[in-house]
């Protein structure tokens, strides 16, 4: 059972991924997904993971270096804005993901921003290959948030659809903001 957004995002990601893919976790946090897409891409694949905090990345590579997943990982304490600095300009990504927010039990002041978020979609879809996928999670019930999820919102929405497929995945019975997941798949 489905039931919460987060689940759907995971199931999403294990479908979508491939072992030898290479994907992106644009916001690196915790590293729960991470560790996902670690397992998901196989010995021959790479995940390429942001944050902007060096906690967040040393407790992602503890998790990684328990599960003896590490060698599969690379991570870059760098904003998801500076995508194209990492990647190669004709380099292909089956999927990307992200936790827009703050950092669970971390600094709540610390929050991704629309300008650099929309910046990094940009750069993300010019990346993502043919039938591959781009996930966002929007955690928007903090300060600054809702204007987040409002930008971003207007930025997908305004996607060609002869080159993407758009879908909203949320609860719409639920109080206190709940997160939702936008899924963009490039045709």
């Amino acid at each position: 059972m489905l039931h919460s957004a987060l689940s759907y995002t995971q199931n999403l990601m294990r479908q979508a991924v491939r072992i030898g893919d290479t994907v992106i976790d644009a916001t690196v946090g915790n590293g729960h997904d991470t560790l996902t897409l670690a397992h998901c891409v196989g010995d021959n694949g790479q995940v390429i993971g942001f944050d902007i905090q060096k906690s967040a990345l040393d407790t992602t590579q503890k998790k990684l270096i328990e599960a003896k997943l590490d060698h599969r990982v690379t991570l870059y304490h760098k904003g998801h804005e500076e995508l194209n600095d990492v990647l190669s300009p004709s380099q292909e990504v089956s999927l990307v993901v992200y936790n827009l927010g703050y950092l669970p039990h971390g600094d709540k002041s610390i929050v991704t921003l629309p300008e650099t978020t929309i910046k990094s979609i940009e750069q993300a879809l010019d990346h993502l290959k043919h039938c591959g996928l781009l996930l966002l999670m929007i955690y928007y019930g903090h300060e600054g948030g809702r204007e987040e999820m409002e930008a971003v919102t207007d930025y997908v929405k305004q996607l060609p659809q002869n080159k993407y497929s758009v879908l909203n995945y949320q609860f719409i019975n639920q109080k206190h903001s709940p997160p939702f997941m936008i899924a963009i798949e490039k045709r």
